[in-house]
């Protein structure tokens, strides 16, 4: 097996192709001269472990790679795969996306309702050790809707910086701080529901504050929940891997200009690490950019996709035609 390459790319018209005829995001799917692994679950697993060396260089070099037509059906499957690729589990604490455990390392994507549209985002780009890989599964494909787009870093840093020169400058000096107003109780309506007490896996104020100062933010606490400050953080990343600087926030998620935000006890803002304001005009101009430059794949049952999670910002797109169940799992 590992003398045969088990893998062959293909195209899709969704792909863009960037910098030196690279496709993104990567599309394999299995070699026919290697049937095994298009039935075999045990065999794709021994295929990923013998390559895993080759499919971390795609990685790196393209951003993503969506796996499809292999025989991974199930959240077991899936997980079984997550463990062959032997990436650390990343521990979810102080994430505000809503999740469930399904089975091993795999989690719900997001709870909130499926016909709510998700901002583009690095997962978790507001604590210091955010995941570096991302797993995505799909166990029922929606008919219609739903995609995940995701969008190169790199090519966002470069936009922003050429039509906001200025304010991508205060950026790389200053940094952003997330401010987030966390209730009591889960909002189920809201795509950032977690509660204060779901964030830190507690109901014990001092032990919530404790582990909200070991991912660099405080607690302020208010009548119907908390105030939730980060410390200033690197807006703007580079990437040691591929050289290049990358467009590492969520500002174009919490910092959403005034007409697109929800009325939910999870409001959230953000302001540049002096404290100057994030400007509305300057947010519109990022969702442009983002929604240009972003590919948006259908799901198809059995697909998986993994993310570079410091070089690529993901969202979701508003379920039309039900049903939909994407899982996922996160990696250090």
């Amino acid at each position: 097996m590992a003398s045969q390459k088990p893998f062959q790319e293909v195209e899709l018209p969704q792909q863009k192709l960037h910098d030196d005829n690279v496709l993104f995001p990567l599309v394999l799917s299995p070699n026919t001269s290697t049937d095994a692994i298009a039935v075999e679950l045990s065999a794709f697993e021994d295929a990923i472990k013998a390559h895993k060396p080759s499919l971390e260089s795609l990685l790196l070099k393209n951003g993503a790679i969506l796996f499809r037509g292999f025989p991974v059906m199930s959240p077991s499957d899936f997980n079984n795969i997550v463990e062959a690729f032997g990436f650390p589990e990343l521990p979810y604490v102080g994430g505000i996306a809503p999740r469930t455990q399904v089975i091993g390392r795999v989690y719900t994507a997001n709870e909130s309702p499926l016909d709510m549209k998700i901002p583009f985002h690095h997962e978790m780009a507001y604590v210091p050790n955010p995941p570096t890989k991302l797993f995505f599964f799909c166990e029922e494909e929606p008919e219609r809707g739903g995609e995940t787009p995701i969008v190169l870093s790199h090519i966002v840093y470069e936009k922003m910086k050429e039509r906001r020169p200025d304010f991508v400058r205060q950026l790389e000096e200053h940094g952003l701080r997330y401010i987030r107003l966390v209730g009591e109780n889960d909002d189920p309506s809201s795509y950032v529901h977690n509660s204060w007490k779901s964030l830190y896996k507690t109901d014990n104020k001092i032990i919530a504050q404790e582990r909200a100062a070991k991912l660099g933010a405080k607690l302020e606490w208010t009548e119907n929940g908390a105030r939730l400050i980060t410390n200033p953080l690197p807006a703007v990343r580079f990437d040691e891997e591929s050289g290049r600087k990358t467009w590492f926030n969520n500002l174009q998620a919490n910092g959403a200009p005034s007409s697109e935000k929800t009325s939910t006890q999870n409001t959230s803002l953000m302001e540049l690490g002096n404290g100057d304001p994030v400007h509305d005009d300057v947010v519109e101009d990022l969702l442009k950019i983002l929604e240009e430059e972003c590919v948006a794949i259908p799901w198809k049952k059995g697909d998986f996709l993994l993310i570079n999670n410091l070089t690529v910002l993901h969202g979701r797109r508003p379920l039309i035609t039900p049903p939909r169940r994407i899982l996922a799992s996160v990696c250090k």
